[in-house]
């Protein structure tokens, strides 16, 4: 099978290539870097230098990940425009070149959780509507309507409403680990804001999983199916550091250093992989525990 990836040398990217490739596939990264290609996703794997080649390319399937971190930096007006255009903008551009050749058996678009805002205590599975708006909700609601492009008999369109992905070297645990190994980590305002998370293994397991079952279309929560807390997440995550997490940072100080990034801190979804269980998918890591253990 024949796969292009956008993203493919991010976290999840690489590790989706390497998957890839030890199981058969033919795969193409979309990435104006071939060497950083060659060194981070394998030898193996193809570059598509230009976008509006990936057409002409004639992928059996497509994996769009591509998108700047959103954490990556306070969200002034020319940044969103920058997190907008890296994801919305480049899915247009994907679909409209592949609109002009064979189109793809199937098509897979990243999103987050992030597509239902603030969720509050509410369960929620795909069919859950939107709780909040903001910015972020917005951009994974815009990103998920851009794939619409590709909608069309052939295609099964997939969206990937993502959660924390958390895995050896990389992830949102990064960041993390220098304070609290310092014994500078506590939970985030209250606390009581949820975390939907996955380890990187499953979020590979799970797009291969959908890639290869013709009844799987439409949205799917990839996470973990049980979600926790910031202050269960906190303390867990101090657990498998053996550090203390008795510093906790208030909102109003969150709030005030990051401004409105600040949100995706204090604000949270408790989301539940619905679809994917009813679909037959098994997780490797569903306690938090254990996926820390190995990310760590």
């Amino acid at each position: 099978m024949k796969v292009l990836i956008t993203g493919g040398t991010g976290f999840i990217g690489r590790a989706l290539c390497h998957a890839l490739v030890e199981r058969g596939d033919r795969v193409w990264v979309y990435s104006r870097q071939p060497k950083r290609v060659a060194g981070l996703c394998g030898p193996a794997v193809g570059v598509l230098e230009n976008l509006d080649d990936a057409g002409s390319l004639a992928a059996d399937v497509v994996i769009n990940l591509a998108g700047e971190s959103i954490a990556g930096g306070l969200w002034t007006r020319s940044r969103k425009q920058k997190l907008r255009d890296s994801r919305i903008a480049l899915t247009d551009r994907l679909c409209e070149s592949l609109s002009r050749g064979q189109p793809p058996a199937v098509f897979v678009t990243g999103s987050a959780t992030g597509f239902y805002g603030d969720g509050g205590n509410t369960l929620l599975t795909e069919q859950q509507q939107p709780c909040s708006t903001g910015f972020a909700q917005q951009l994974c609601a815009d990103w998920e309507r851009s794939a619409d492009h590709m909608d069309n008999p052939a295609t099964r369109i997939i969206k990937l409403r993502i959660g924390l992905v958390m895995g050896p070297g990389g992830g949102f645990l990064a960041p993390l680990k220098i304070p609290f190994k310092l014994a500078l980590g506590g939970r985030l305002g209250s606390g009581q804001q949820w975390m939907s998370w996955i380890s990187r293994q499953d979020l590979v397991n799970a797009i291969l999983f959908l890639i290869d079952n013709e009844t799987c279309a439409g949205a799917y929560n990839a996470v973990a199916p049980q979600p926790v807390t910031n202050a269960e997440f906190t303390r867990e995550l101090g657990n498998a550091l053996h550090r203390p997490t008795v510093l906790p940072v208030p909102a109003f100080v969150l709030k005030t250093l990051l401004g409105e990034l600040s949100s995706l801190l204090l604000e949270g979804q408790r989301a539940i992989p619905a679809r994917l269980q009813d679909a037959g998918f098994n997780f490797v890591h569903e306690n938090l525990a254990g996926a820390l253990r190995e990310a760590i």
